[in-house]
């Protein structure tokens, strides 16, 4: 979070930009490998934000796909697949239209929560959702409940998480003719913090597209 010293938090003043890199999105039983080139930032650092993932994000025609790897945990991932908002795990935004001006989502802007367990009679299978966001003037396409694809392992401090979003699961995503999307992503954690892309969980980025930064879909 900001300096209790910074009377505004700098990330607000600036729309930060990523890139996607074009990477094969190949599913194995162990989920996703990503290369280094498609490691992202946390500009929230900038504003005092703890940086305690590795998140790796690429892009392919038919979809988009992540890795991230949690580190410095001393107890385990808090997950309940009935409390998604509470739990430690990914939450990605995207609005597939790019749209930075408007402050209520479309149906082209999607919120993706990806919790590495907290799913099944024992809480021990890792949760993939699409959910709706609050007080948005229309809805992405519904997906079915397998459509999302995730694979989660734990580490001895922290965990291991890969997922992949098929272009299916995603409202106008056409990454030839659409090649830059809104983009925000954060990381929560209730031991480590809140490693965000941007802007600290004191602002309303789950809701306001505009609080969002950008992501250009890169071939190489």
């Amino acid at each position: 979070m900001a300096s209790d010293t910074q009377l505004v938090d700098p990330t607000i003043l600036f729309r930060f930009e990523v890139r996607l890199l074009r990477h094969e999105l190949k599913w194995s039983s162990r989920g996703l490998t990503l290369p280094e080139s498609c490691r992202l930032p946390s500009f929230g650092a900038l504003s005092g934000g703890p940086i305690f993932a590795d998140l790796r994000v690429a892009w392919a025609p038919e979809g988009i796909g992540f890795t991230v790897k949690v580190a410095g945990k001393r107890a385990m991932p808090w997950c309940r697949d009935t409390r998604l908002d509470e739990s430690d795990g990914l939450h990605i935004w995207m609005d597939t239209r790019n749209s930075p001006n408007i402050h209520r989502a479309t149906q082209h802007c999607h919120r993706f929560l990806w919790l590495p367990a907290g799913g099944g009679p024992q809480r021990e299978r890792p949760v993939a959702r699409l959910i709706p966001i609050n007080r948005a003037r229309g809805n992405p396409k519904p997906i079915g409940d397998k459509v999302l694809q995730i694979h989660a392992a734990p580490k001895h401090d922290g965990y291991e998480m890969s997922g992949l979003i098929p272009a299916e699961a995603m409202t106008g995503y056409d990454p030839i003719d659409q090649p830059r999307m809104g983009f925000f992503y954060a990381v929560a954690d209730r031991e480590l913090g809140y490693q965000a892309f941007t802007l600290s969980e004191a602002f309303p980025v789950v809701e306001d597209p505009s609080l969002w930064g950008e992501a250009a879909l890169i071939s190489p």
